[in-house]
């Protein structure tokens, strides 16, 4: 069949690694610049025009859209979906899961644990926000941060809210969280794909450092997730109404707490820290399906 990888750089790891295992099992590749492509709509005719030709054969994609291009991405994923292409990652959900404070509505709306979250658009109550989570510390995100930009621990509850106030002043959107101290700075990703956990692997920061990202300097070790721990994730998983996931949880005493449902994780640490053949399982997972 013909596949479609919607990616920026056919040379980073994610992206290089889907082509090989695809190839491997005698698919045909294309990879797909999402911001060059041109949309045509019309009725009974949805196309997209892509350096000169249409992309009119395509079976299935498989979306790696960043951040940044969410809007223009997801438009491309949908326009692919109007053709009954299938995708591993379905375009409401990635737009449902870039969305962070949706997505958290939608997994406590699931019964999914999560660490106690406030978000306020008024700056003058900080202190019921940090007293909502527990008191200080606390955790501040940004609702637009990645890959542990934008996340701040504030150790007292007037540092707190100087960060809240200024976020606020600047017109940021963040939410607070509750600081889960037994996590030790550790976090857990479990790799979902398909409704089945294909690898799971636990990120340590490095000394000093609350988190947890590869990104800011962590590191990785495999780990075998506990009964709780694999049924938190793939709840997780169907809440959001992913195919392709990572899902990631600290452990605390109340049992594992979701941070982030990733709609695009990265395989290069989960697949060198597990052994396994993550790209494999997703080029199989599309074989399933068209």
């Amino acid at each position: 069949m013909k596949i479609a990888i919607l990616s920026r750089n056919a040379n980073l790891y994610s992206t290089s690694r889907l082509i090989k295992a695809a190839e491997k099992r005698n698919h045909e590749v294309i990879i797909v610049d999402p911001l060059k492509c041109i949309i045509e709509i019309e009725k009974k005719n949805p196309r997209i025009h892509y350096k000169g030709m249409y992309l009119d054969d395509v079976d299935a994609i498989i979306p790696r859209i960043g951040a940044s291009i969410t809007f223009f991405g997801t438009a491309v994923v949908r326009q692919f979906e109007m053709r009954k292409v299938f995708s591993v990652v379905e375009s409401q959900a990635l737009v449902r899961s870039r969305d962070k404070l949706r997505s958290l509505q939608v997994l406590a709306r699931a019964g999914v644990g999560l660490p106690k979250t406030v978000f306020t658009n008024d700056s003058k109550d900080t202190d019921h926000v940090v007293d909502a989570v527990g008191g200080a510390p606390i955790i501040i995100k940004l609702l637009e941060g990645t890959q542990g930009l934008g996340v701040v621990l504030a150790e007292t509850k007037n540092a707190a809210s100087s960060v809240l106030e200024a976020f606020n002043g600047l017109g940021a959107r963040v939410v607070a969280q509750e600081f889960i101290k037994e996590a030790g700075g550790a976090d857990i990703r479990a790799f979902v794909v398909d409704g089945q956990i294909v690898g799971a692997m636990k990120r340590q920061g490095k000394e000093g450092e609350f988190r947890s990202n590869l990104h800011r300097g962590g590191s990785a070790s495999i780990i075998e997730l506990t009964d709780e721990e694999e049924n938190t994730a793939l709840k997780a998983c169907k809440a959001m109404g992913l195919g392709v996931a990572g899902v990631d949880m600290l452990q605390s005493e109340n049992g594992p707490l979701v941070l982030e449902v990733n709609s695009s994780p990265g395989l290069e640490g989960i697949e060198k820290s597990t052994g396994k053949d993550i790209a494999k399982a997703i080029i199989r997972y599309i074989e399933r399906n068209v």
